[in-house]
């Protein structure tokens, strides 16, 4: 079931969106998402938290789908220092970095504080199960499931519903959904509705890094905006399309959107 009043930012939080490109960034820190995200939980209306980097602008461009999941999400945070330095040429700052899949321990330890019930689901098989285990063990939180399903580009999954059903059978109140995008995004939007109370989060390659899989890049070259560079060098057959042909185009999405507000403003 497509969207939900819980999957819809406020008017009020509408308003203050920086637009950038096709995609609108809530300017929080990254202490408020945790707030925003955990005031959502405690709403029991269900909601969806993305977090949008610079292939996500780019992708807006072209795909409807994902460009109109973005616009019924409840908050949107800024994933990489590219769009914070787009922002603030722009005239729009926004305060801080806030990625999915550093949110991934920092929410997990506010679940096992605040007693929230947890789903894991993506990643290639066994991830979630060991991130699971890490995030339990070392954490104290109560995971209620995991899965690794099948997802494909347009959000639908192999055996959708036995999915649905496992996750509504958990009661979870917090679903940390590792798919990538835009298959996260759109999975969590087709099926905001059967999710609900439940807050859906996407978190990329969280669980991965949260399970060892995979490693993070160093914090200096994250705060100059080179992550990019060494996801490259980890996984270059995988990534060297995304960074080295369809994400330069965020620099014309970036002055367009210049150009528009200044001739509307």
């Amino acid at each position: 079931m497509r969207g939900s009043s819980g999957s819809r930012g406020s008017q009020a939080s509408r308003r203050s969106r920086v637009r950038i490109g096709q995609l609108e960034v809530d300017p929080v820190t990254f202490e408020e998402a945790l707030e925003r995200i955990d005031e959502l939980v405690r709403r029991r209306r269900g909601g969806a938290v993305f977090t949008p980097n610079v292939d996500h602008v780019v992708q807006a461009e072209r795909n409807v789908a994902f460009r109109e999941a973005y616009g019924r999400a409840a908050l949107t945070l800024a994933d990489g220092m590219p769009l914070l330095w787009a922002a603030r040429l722009l005239g729009s700052p926004l305060p801080e970095k806030v990625s999915g899949s550093d949110l991934v321990v920092p929410l997990a330890r506010r679940a096992a504080e605040r007693g929230w019930r947890v789903y894991l689901l993506g990643g290639a098989p066994g991830v979630a199960d060991e991130a699971a285990g890490r995030l339990a063990r070392e954490l104290g939180v109560a995971i209620v499931g995991t899965d690794s399903p099948i997802v494909h580009a347009d959000g639908d999954a192999d055996d959708a519903a036995g999915v649905l059903e496992r996750v509504r059978a958990a009661r979870p109140d917090l679903i940390l959904v590792a798919l990538g995008a835009p298959k996260q995004e759109l999975w969590i939007d087709h099926f905001a509705g059967d999710l609900a109370p439940a807050v859906a989060v996407g978190v990329g390659a969280g669980l991965d890094f949260v399970a060892g899989q995979k490693r993070r890049a160093p914090r200096w070259m994250s705060r100059i905006g080179l992550e990019w560079l060494f996801r490259l060098a980890q996984e270059p057959r995988r990534m060297w399309r995304r960074y080295l042909i369809d994400d330069p185009a965020f620099v014309a999405i970036v002055a367009r959107t210049r150009h528009r507000a200044g001739q509307s403003s």
